[in-house]
């Protein structure tokens, strides 16, 4: 096995490989999804982490199968990265009964129990609790089990992020808190929100470790993610993550992104692009070539062409199921 370049997890160039091909997955995908809610073909809302690649596609590939995560209302590169088929992922957003949650849940609520994932949630800093809830029993039943829960800047305000980090300080839980900062709330910057520079700061005040990183660089996030989910396993408690990005749609559907500038938005998308700046480091490096890394994009966008083949040929849930899976058996 070729290992190009240097990193915690000891990734090989075929695994670095994958991660290149899910960081496209993940934009194919959100790129699908922002076109079929334009054309009324998906109802609901729906919150996209195009820009946002690296953050999930580099913390997901040092995450076992038997690890938990939590996601954000802009989950789906969480749950792609965490392993979820994007056939049944596409179908839920369709209102499939093929759809991961019979398609039911929609946009902000996928969940993959079997893999891992403990659902996407549409309440901002929902998760928090959740993954330490997690950590918990993975501890209490000596599971060796790490919970990750994914969140963004501005749900570090609120009274979940703290309470849980407290928490799982004291006591010592496998969880890792792995915050996407793309500087801005639904509609203000991060640095009107909270009077901190960095939201990793706040780490200080519970007594665990906290980095800031530069959430596009797909290597750094390996690192910093590994470094933390082996911390995690090891017993030593819970860190926080603060990775710095971007995300290039607004807030939602209906965000006009008023609230920051066109020379602001091309900065990141010309020399910032998570994709293409690990395109250029692979290919420097030796992992694949130019030609491999075309088909590797290929393969991804082929990927989600069956996912939106697959959910429009896929039956609509009957409203007779309306009631069904609401509680435990």
């Amino acid at each position: 096995m070729t290992q190009s370049i240097e990193n915690h997890a000891n990734l090989d160039d075929d695994t670095l490989k994958e991660i290149y091909k899910t960081m496209w997955t993940i934009r194919y995908f959100d790129e699908k999804v922002d076109q079929f809610f334009a054309k009324g073909m998906i109802h609901g809302t729906t919150h996209l982490a195009v820009g946002q690649e690296a953050t999930a596609a580099g913390s997901g590939a040092v995450l076992k199968k038997t690890d938990w995560i939590t996601a954000t209302h802009r989950g789906h590169g969480h749950t792609i990265a965490k392993g979820t088929d994007v056939k049944p992922m596409m179908a839920e957003l369709f209102g499939r009964q093929t759809g991961t949650n019979k398609g039911k849940g929609g946009s902000m609520h996928i969940a993959e129990l079997e893999n891992g994932n403990l659902g996407a949630n549409a309440i901002v800093g929902g998760g928090y609790a959740i993954a330490t809830g997690a950590a918990l029993t993975s501890k209490m039943r000596n599971e060796g089990k790490v919970a990750l829960a994914y969140a963004g800047d501005g749900s570090t305000n609120e009274g979940s992020f703290h309470e849980s980090l407290n928490l799982a300080s004291i006591w010592d839980l496998p969880v890792v808190f792995f915050i996407e900062n793309n500087l801005y709330g639904m509609s203000g910057p991060f640095v009107e929100m909270t009077n901190v520079p960095r939201v990793s700061d706040r780490s200080a005040s519970y007594g665990i470790p906290g980095v800031t990183i530069d959430g596009n660089d797909i290597i750094e996030v390996i690192n910093a993610t590994y470094d933390a989910v082996e911390r995690a396993r090891r017993g030593e408690g819970p860190t926080l993550i603060e990775a710095l990005t971007y995300r290039w749609k607004g807030h939602s559907k209906s965000d006009a992104k008023k609230y920051r500038t066109k020379e602001e938005e091309k900065e990141w998308k010309t020399n910032r692009d998570p994709i293409k700046m690990a395109k250029k480091r692979f290919i420097d490096a030796g992992v694949f070539t130019e030609e491999e890394a075309d088909e590797l994009q290929n393969s991804a966008r082929q990927s989600i062409e069956e996912a939106v083949k697959f959910a429009e040929e896929s039956p609509i849930t009957d409203v007779s199921e309306l009631y069904t899976d609401v509680y435990s058996d």
